[in-house]
């Protein structure tokens, strides 16, 4: 018996890894977050299989669901969605498995921010513009932020920021990175990226406020950066006709002969 902790993925239903897929498909119980992922990930699930919607439940409430199918001999399909790595609540439970002594396994999935960058069409790391993207989130109830991990922090660095659950904040989130990113820099929000109600807003930072009106939910990502929307820009040197590559030689003394 495993559980097996699987990334849903951000929503769209084929945007389901195919590993994620099988092991849903393998599995005769199945525990999902019923609030963000969505039904038809569950449509992979073995006929007569136990599905769990765990959106009300306690972590006490989830680990007994899991012990119940240990103790049965079954596997689980644990569902979070986008990627498990963060904000997944994930650690508290594989800490509760370890100390019960049943078994699991984990399997990525696409994160939001991906999501959110291909319905953008967008490239968030652009030669001379930026070359690194910081995946953060303001103050919650469920979670603080540790010291040093402020806004303003990251912000000074000129990164792009992937802002996720602030979207209720959405006016903080402005104050604070004007000063370092400047009043014209891209913004866009993008709702439940990937389902059938995407919905995007682009903005800069002056005119989010205005460009966003009323339309503020839960699930949404505030992406902000220079790279957003970008034209002008460096090209990378990766493709240059006179770049000496492992897979493409250049010159009379390549750096790689044994390719050539």
């Amino acid at each position: 018996m495993t559980v097996h902790f699987i990334g849903a993925g951000p929503g769209a239903p084929d945007l389901l890894t195919l590993r994620g897929r099988d092991l849903i498909a393998a599995s005769p119980v199945c525990l999902y977050a019923g609030s963000l992922v969505p039904e038809g990930v569950l449509a992979h699930c073995p006929p007569g299989a136990r599905i769990v919607n765990t959106a009300s439940m306690s972590l006490d409430e989830i680990i007994a669901e899991i012990a119940a199918a240990h103790a049965a001999g079954l596997d689980v399909a644990r569902l979070h969605s986008g990627d498990l790595s963060i904000w997944s609540a994930m650690g508290e439970q594989l800490r509760r498995l370890r100390a019960l002594g049943i078994p699991y396994s984990v399997t990525p999935g696409v994160p939001s921010f991906s999501a959110a960058a291909a319905a953008l069409e967008a490239e968030l790391t652009l030669p001379g513009l930026a070359q690194t993207v910081v995946l953060t989130r303001t103050p919650g109830r469920a979670s603080a932020m540790p010291e040093g991990e402020k806004l303003a922090a990251f912000a000074a660095t000129g990164a792009v920021l992937a802002i996720h659950l602030s979207i209720h904040l959405l006016d903080q989130v402005v104050a604070e990175l004007t000063p370092h990113y400047g009043a014209d820099c891209p913004v866009a929000i993008v709702w439940r990226a990937s389902w059938p109600e995407q919905r995007i807003v682009r903005a800069t930072l002056a005119m989010l406020d205005a460009a966003v009106g009323t339309e503020m939910e839960r699930t949404a990502l505030i992406l902000v950066g220079k790279t957003l929307g970008a034209a002008d820009f460096d090209e990378s040197r990766l493709y240059a006709a006179d770049y000496d590559r492992r897979y493409r030689p250049v010159g009379a003394e390549p750096r790689f002969p044994e390719a050539s």
